[in-house]
């Protein structure tokens, strides 16, 4: 790929995932609680009481007892009556939440709350294909081996031109992604444009796996693991067969770069792979209620040289994983100060399947150390603070962090050079 259109790929990409309300905005409370309740409500209420839900789980969970120094039954006065339809309610919700001030706190009407929950329930019904905008036009940057797309024959380049017989021009990465979506054994059309040849399949969906982790081994003696996202369900599983893949080794490598988020017990749950006691982060709630979430003692700690890749991009779970594991020596933190983001949310499903994702805490890393809009500074600075390509692969299936000048992965190779010393 040209070193333009690896640009406008990552612009692309970058893009779509603010679009879809997840690049660093969701921290969520627990996995167990969406283990013990439905994802989505499907009770259907009035605006207006949509609206009074809405406040008043804000009013009861926010994290700041003031609500950013403010009557908050300004709001309920300011809209009773007033809210008649879905939008009413959407535009009253959103201006209610931009008077905190605060960014992570954010409604979701139905669309986005979907696209939450299938990041946490790691499904997705579609074709198997990653896609970009390349000069304004779709195009098929890889195809996942397995999938519907692969057997259809789909290829690299492909430029997708209509869905089920409709003129994609004109619309975003996520509407063409939401088209190609959709229930499991329905059939998709897809025309592409291939050589100046338009070619036109249907294709039979399917659930698509997402992997939130990837391993190899690298130098023939280093673990190599980079965690894409702590948003899934299915992190946990995938972290323990990673380090079945790299148990040999001696020494280890955690890719982080890239990494935005996702669920406390995600990273709770890796952290405790390498730490057998004390404190794995302290949650401060309203009021000041504290919460210390400890480690659980397993008599198998992981006990081999760890580096950890972090950069401007490494955030909320990211930096509870990293900033604990660096707060217990055990591991080397190398690259970029990490995003600063201190806080924790909760998501709370809403009628009309709908939600909100309201802040509920903030929390400290075991030393006590607040990193909201501080970040966390690597022990060994280097490299560019956002220059990474976390969605591309070279040969040995490891995601690498370009530097502009020298196009080496200046990072992960400090990383080797270090664990090599030790080795």
């Amino acid at each position: 790929m040209k070193k333009k259109q690896l640009l406008i790929f990552i612009l692309s990409v970058l893009i779509l995932v603010i679009f879809n309300n997840v690049f660093l905005s969701t921290f969520t409370k627990t996995n167990s609680y969406f283990a013990q309740r439905e994802l989505t409500n499907n009770e259907y209420i009035t605006p207006q009481r949509l609206f009074d839900k809405t406040w008043r789980v804000i009013s009861k969970e926010y994290y700041e007892p003031t609500l950013n120094h403010q009557n908050w039954y300004k709001w309920k006065n300011r809209y009773q009556g007033k809210i008649k339809t879905e939008e009413d309610a959407k535009v009253a919700i959103d201006t209610m939440i931009a008077s905190l001030d605060e960014p992570y706190t954010r409604f979701m009407p139905q669309k986005d709350f979907e696209e939450l929950t299938t990041s946490i329930s790691s499904k997705i019904y579609g074709i198997g294909v990653n896609i970009y905008t390349n000069s304004g036009k779709t195009e098929i940057f890889n195809i996942m081996p397995g999938t519907p797309a692969d057997f259809a024959q789909l290829k690299q380049g492909d430029i997708i031109i209509a869905v089920d017989g409709k003129d994609i021009s004109g619309k975003n990465i996520s509407e063409v992604a939401s088209l190609v979506r959709g229930p499991e054994n329905s059939i998709v059309e897809i025309t592409i444009l291939r050589e100046n040849k338009k070619i036109t399949k249907k294709i039979k969906r399917k659930e698509i796996k997402i992997k939130s982790v990837k391993s190899s081994v690298i130098d023939n003696h280093i673990g190599y693991i980079k965690i894409i996202s702590f948003m899934s369900g299915t992190t946990p599983n995938e972290f323990i067969e990673a380090l079945d893949n790299t148990k040999n080794t001696d020494s280890l490598i955690i890719d982080l770069r890239g990494n935005t988020g996702g669920l406390l017990d995600n990273a709770v749950f890796i952290a405790n792979r390498f730490i057998n006691n004390g404190p794995i982060v302290d949650i401060i709630y309203r009021n000041g209620y504290k919460k210390s979430i400890r480690a659980q003692y397993s008599g198998n700690a992981i006990n081999k040289p760890v580096v950890v890749l972090v950069n401007g991009t490494s955030a909320s779970a990211s930096e509870i994983l990293s900033g604990a594991l660096k707060d217990y020596n055990k591991a080397t933190l190398i690259g970029r100060k990490t995003f600063g983001k201190g806080l924790v949310q909760k998501v709370v499903p809403l009628p009309n399947q709908t939600g909100i994702n309201v802040t509920i805490a903030r929390y400290l890393t075991p030393n006590g150390t607040d990193i909201n809009k501080l970040g966390i500074k690597p022990d060994i600075e280097i490299g560019e603070e956002y220059d990474f390509l976390g969605l591309s692969e070279n040969n040995n299936g490891i995601s690498q962090s370009i530097n502009k000048i020298t196009n080496k992965d200046l990072q992960l190779e400090k990383a080797k050079e270090i664990l090599n010393i030790k080795k």
